[in-house]
């Protein structure tokens, strides 16, 4: 593969330097053939950026990452060097996992196990995720392998696209599971954003219905948003004597990742699947016994790739799952030019944590 260098562009990147610190710099990127600009139009703000920004990671893991530009889930339009497939001014989703082969100038087979197809190719070890492993999505000029924008039809409005990424998680999380969930009755532990969008997930890209689909949360307002799904309240509900599910999907993460996985394990039946999406910086006990009693099979999956934003996109062309998505988008969006303004958008974030997505502007 070709890895000539067609140009360089400048960009405005917001780098956080150190808990709760972002400054500007001008960055020159190198672009080279097989690769794009995109200017960021719209962005939200995920809890891996505000663990990132609040100094809630372990002060090497910090050492280690910064400094770094914030930001993965977001759109944009081409700005340079897209050609006839992807004209200047085109809408894309940007998707952040980026292979190391597209970044090498590789053949896949060069590349590891991920991209050889040996396992699931969102782990590739020679891969860089923006926001984690390289600057992310705060800058104006972001340069990315072509095939990792995905053009976004007309049927599909600014403030859904945004949202792709993490669909696209949930949905790469439980598609392994495609053929169960035709008939599986279905459990979500996460009343928050990413249990909404992953029980959306389910409802609008694998038709599991409301009666199949069962939420449970411990804040009865955001309950009452799962339109589409059964819901319970997880301080009173009896896990043990409650009907059965075949798959729980965790999406708690943190400090309760332990009594969802657990209550998680009673609920399923013998046989059944627990899918882990839930973030912990600490180790989590779970009844090892259950499982082993009752043979339960344990799935992890992070992140998602470019297959799957695809198919997160054409849900995403019907009327009645951008109706459901909506309502995680805000009324108004926090616009950002400088770094100040970064800034301000994740402290009121980290204070507040509002159910609905944090919705960035940029005005370059």
């Amino acid at each position: 593969m070709s890895t000539t260098t067609t140009g360089a562009v400048i960009s405005r990147t917001l780098r956080l330097t150190a808990p709760h610190v972002i400054e500007e710099l001008n960055q020159e990127r190198e672009l080279r053939s097989g690769m794009v600009a995109v200017e960021p139009t719209l962005a939200s703000i995920c809890h891996a950026d505000l663990r990132y920004f609040g100094g809630m990671r372990k002060p090497e893991v910090l050492a280690k990452k910064l400094p770094m530009a914030l930001l993965h889930e977001g759109i944009g339009k081409v700005a340079v060097g897209g050609g006839a497939a992807l004209p200047n001014g085109t809408r894309v989703v940007i998707v952040p996992n980026l292979p190391g082969h597209l970044l090498a100038g590789i053949p896949p087979e060069e590349c590891c196990p991920a991209c050889r197809g040996e396992i699931e190719d969102n782990y590739c070890s020679r891969g860089l995720f923006l926001g984690s492993t390289t600057d992310g999505i705060a800058q104006s000029r972001l340069v990315l392998p072509e095939s990792c924008t995905i053009p976004i039809p007309d049927t599909v409005p600014d403030e859904i696209a945004v949202l792709a990424e993490l669909c696209s998680v949930s949905y790469r999380a439980v598609r392994g599971l495609a053929e169960q969930l035709k008939t599986a009755r279905v459990a979500v532990f996460g009343d928050g954003p990413v249990g909404y969008l992953t029980a959306a997930v389910l409802h609008h890209a694998f038709g599991v219905g409301r009666d199949r689909l069962i939420v449970f949360g411990a804040i009865r307002d955001k309950l009452d948003q799962f339109a589409f799904a059964e819901t319970e309240m997880v301080q009173t509900y009896d896990f043990e004597a409650g009907d059965k599910v075949d798959i729980v999907v965790e999406c708690t993460g943190g400090r309760f990742s332990e009594s969802a996985l657990n209550q998680g394990i009673d609920l399923l039946k013998p046989g059944g699947h627990i899918v882990a999406m839930g973030v912990s910086e600490d180790r989590v006990p779970i009844n090892t016994r259950d499982v082993l009693e009752k043979g339960l099979t344990i799935h992890g999956s992070s992140r998602s790739s470019v297959d799957d934003f695809q198919r997160v996109i054409q849900v995403m062309e019907d009327p009645e799952c951008q109706s459901t998505l909506r309502k995680l988008i805000p009324e108004e969006y926090t616009v950002v030019s400088k770094a100040e303004d970064l800034a301000g958008a994740m402290e009121s974030a980290l204070a507040h944590r509002d159910w609905k997505k944090t919705i960035l502007d940029f005005h370059w």
